[in-house]
């Protein structure tokens, strides 16, 4: 399965030291160049700095190949580049949580998936805690979701009685 990831769902599983179910989950893990430089980018939190520089082979860098859609100017130039990058290739997946980049991926037709997505999914597959990682995640990181979200995620992870 081939996924493209914009800056914010490798950035957020980087801080919670749960980065290693990416190449666990998806057979080949893209980010555009935007996204490696926010990663790589002084405002990033150290650790995502960190690892960026000592990025593992599973991760490929690529360039957006095609010209860009001046309809997609609205998004940051990461989620542009993420979503052109996935559209060009036809990938399985965009990993995006920015509301308005997965709205406009979906959109266009491609499948999303975000951070509670794939601790969810890494869950389902007994390869995370999806709800400990979910505590980590709210309590280490500038991560925010919706109460509906977040009682729903919960729902979904915690056994039913």
């Amino acid at each position: 399965m081939i996924v493209v990831a914009d800056t914010s769902p490798v950035n957020y599983l980087i801080q919670i030291d749960s980065i290693g179910l990416l190449p666990q989950l998806y057979d080949q893990i893209l980010v555009p160049n935007a996204v490696f430089a926010e990663l790589t980018h002084s405002h990033a939190p150290l650790s995502v700095r960190t690892w960026a520089a000592n990025r593992p082979a599973w991760l490929e860098v690529r360039l957006a190949s095609s010209q860009a859609d001046p309809a997609l100017a609205f998004l940051d130039r990461g989620e542009r580049e993420a979503i052109q990058i996935a559209l060009d290739l036809h990938a399985d997946r965009l990993l995006i949580d920015e509301f308005n980049g997965r709205a406009e991926a979906v959109r266009r037709g491609l499948i999303v998936t975000g951070t509670l997505g794939i601790l969810l999914t890494a869950g389902k597959l007994q390869l995370a805690d999806p709800e400990a990682a979910y505590r980590r995640l709210i309590a280490d990181t500038n991560f925010r979701t919706s109460a509906d979200l977040k009682a729903e995620f919960l729902r979904l992870v915690r056994p039913r009685p």
